[in-house]
């Protein structure tokens, strides 16, 4: 990672969890690169970095202001990889599932309707890339990436079949947002053992034309999602009161 992403990063996760609050202002460029030991140029890089993600308002002679929360870029990979480390974790995860659920479900539906012949060998094709990583990634790290990088594939196949360009590019920020979010539900096992299944019925249902059951199919893999995330927030609780205990 580049020096400067090094530096928004840290930021950002200081952000993200309210040591600095909306409508502070963060630190001087010279105080930055004094504290972290990096250059003027790398502070003044870091805070531009963030004023493009939305998370800061620059002005000339006033330095960087952090902006309400409402109007940060939350389809940034840095952002969203900042904010599932704090206590907003899990409302950022729901908005997620929300998001998917009012866009693939009908994705798929439109998918089942439109796919060309091509489009059907694409997802078939990579259906079969999931299936063949899915045992080796429980056991490597790079199996399960390769499977996950499949899954968002398959995911944008479907929104590639419905033919609709608007859609294919409304996908592309949101799937790499969840590049940050997916490994933390559930063991690779759970996970990707519950959730292949769930793509071969999609895929078959597209395959046979059948709108209704394409859309039952996805909603039902985003109820797994959804289920996902509820032990997470459930870890997380008890995560916390044991915390509070010990303390």
């Amino acid at each position: 990672m580049r020096l400067h992403l090094q530096l928004m990063n840290v930021l950002l996760i200081d952000i993200a969890d309210g040591v600095v609050a909306p409508g502070e202002r963060l630190p001087s460029e010279s105080e930055l690169a004094a504290h972290f030991g990096f250059s003027r140029g790398v502070a003044r890089e870091a805070i531009r970095a963030l004023e493009e993600r939305s998370i800061v308002a620059v002005r000339h002679g006033r330095g960087a202001t952090v902006l309400d929360p409402r109007s940060w870029n939350l389809l940034d990979e840095y952002v969203v990889g900042a904010l599932l480390q704090t206590s907003a974790s899990v409302e950022i995860l729901r908005e997620f599932l929300e998001c998917r659920r009012v866009l693939e479900v009908e994705a798929a539906g439109l998918a089942a309707l439109r796919a060309s012949e091509r489009d059907l060998n694409e997802l078939a094709a990579i259906y079969a890339r999931m299936a063949a990583s899915a045992d080796r990634a429980t056991r490597s790290g790079a199996a399960e990436d390769a499977y996950h990088e499949a899954d968002m594939r398959f995911h944008q196949a479907i929104f590639d079949a419905t033919g609709n360009r608007v859609l294919c590019r409304t996908l592309e920020p949101i799937q790499r947002a969840l590049i940050a979010v997916r490994k933390r539900l559930a063991d690779p096992a759970t996970r990707i053992h519950t959730t292949l299944p769930e793509h071969q019925r999609i895929l078959k249902a597209i395959v046979d034309r059948d709108p209704d059951e394409a859309r039952a199919a996805m909603e039902a893999h985003l109820s797994t999602i959804g289920a996902l995330i509820h032990s997470y927030s459930a870890a997380r609780q008890k995560r916390a009161l044991g915390r509070q205990l010990v303390g």
